[in-house]
Parts: C-alpha cells; sequence; structure tokens
C-alpha cells in the first residue's frame, strides 16, 4: 500500500511550482442545477478559464466506462480526470481566475451515491494522490427544487445515461444530495446557492460579491 502522500514526493509526480494571479472557484450540484452555465458566465466577467471536470476529450470515454467497467475502474477514470482538470487549473491560475464546472467532490458524491458506498470510502482510494491537486479557494454549492431539476434534465439536448437514472429513481436523487451535503458540512471553502427563480445573471452578481472575502494564495 503507499502511504498518503508519499505519491507526490516521487521525483516524476511532483506538482509543478507556479504561481498564483486568481481565484480557483469550483461550482458543486446536482446535473441540471446550472453549474455549465453559470461556470461560462463566471469566466466570462472575470476573465478567466473555465474547465469542466472531467475535461475533454477524456469525458468523450464517459458514456462506455458507465455502462462498462466496475466501480473501481470507474473511479479510476475520474480520478484521472480530476488530476487532469487540476494540472489545467495551476496552468489557468499562473493568469487569473479559473472556474470548474465539477472537480474532485462530484467524484465522491456521485460514485458513493451510485454504488451506496459512505463518502469516506471513496476519499480514502483517492488519498493517496490528494496532495496532488490544487484545492479551491471557493466551492459552490448550487441548490435547485427537485421539480426543476427535472424540468432542467428534461430539457437538456445532450441528456446522458446518468441524468436519466437520476430522473427516474428518487432515492439515487436524494442519495445524491445527501453525499454532496455531508461533503459540504465540513468543506472550509463552501458556500451554498439557491438557483430555482434566479437567472445565470443573478447568481453570478451574488457569487462575484463573495470573492472580496477570499484571500488569493501566494
Amino acid at each position: 500500500m503507499t502511504p498518503i502522500g508519499t505519491i507526490t514526493t516521487t521525483p516524476a509526480y511532483e506538482v509543478a511550482l507556479t504561481s498564483r494571479a486568481g481565484l480557483f472557484i469550483v461550482l458543486e450540484g446536482i446535473s441540471g442545477s446550472g453549474k455549465s452555465t453559470l461556470a461560462a458566465l463566471l469566466a466570462d466577467r472575470l476573465s478567466g478559464r473555465h474547465l469542466h471536470t472531467v475535461p475533454a476529450p477524456i469525458s468523450d470515454l464517459q458514456p462506455y466506462i458507465n455502462a462498462n467497467a466496475r466501480p473501481l475502474v470507474q473511479l479510476a477514470f475520474y480520478l484521472a480526470g480530476v488530476l487532469h482538470a487540476s494540472d489545467l487549473a495551476r496552468d489557468g491560475l499562473q493568469h487569473g481566475y479559473v472556474i470548474a464546472d465539477r472537480y474532485l467532490n462530484s467524484v465522491i458524491a456521485n460514485h458513493a451515491a451510485v454504488h451506496q458506498l459512505v463518502n469516506d470510502t471513496v476519499t480514502a482510494v483517492i488519498a493517496p494522490f490528494a496532495g496532488y491537486l490544487v484545492l479551491p479557494d471557493l466551492t459552490i454549492y448550487l441548490h435547485t427544487s427537485p421539480t426543476e431539476l427535472a424540468r432542467r434534465m428534461h430539457a437538456k439536448p445532450d441528456q446522458t445515461r446518468s441524468d436519466h437514472d437520476l430522473l427516474s429513481d428518487p432515492d439515487l436523487l436524494q442519495r445524491l444530495q445527501n453525499r454532496y451535503d455531508q461533503i459540504a458540512a465540513t468543506d472550509p471553502t463552501a458556500r451554498h446557492l439557491h438557483t430555482t427563480g434566479r437567472s445565470p445573471a443573478a447568481l453570478a452578481d451574488i457569487i462575484i460579491t463573495m470573492l472580496p472575502t477570499v484571500v488569493v494564495p501566494a
């Protein structure tokens, strides 16, 4: 077994040392909560970089992995996506803000909910790699009413199998929300934002008012 933290002390796997010119903002929440639209809008407002976890073109494999891979292989795939997203974020932060649509906590919450695991079980598997990841400075957990989530997911032109599963299985949807809530409860960067009845522009305005309270790391 590899002890926690030893992976990133191996020279070939060391974290690239880079400067920081902006904040790393992460939007987390259930599919349909408006993460993608809001992340793109914030990146435009802040002249920052918008990225999605799992980044393209790795994300092209998601349907195959979700349909055919066993749980541990699925987790390894999504962990690889987070590690790559972290590299992209680290590069973008040299120039300004980075806004991520999903990050590590989405991987933990979704994997735990789908496979009926507790978050700590998933976190323990990921732990040896955690030191490689850029930590968010601000994590916005988006909350949307079940009725509005269903309406948005039904209207998505790119509805995925995961979306279909959430729409057809209320217990899965509740488990997923519970996993997010449990993670947010111990996340020191967490802020909560309810999206129902609010436009993306109004939500972006609220988030931007939070930024002066967050310090850019040295």
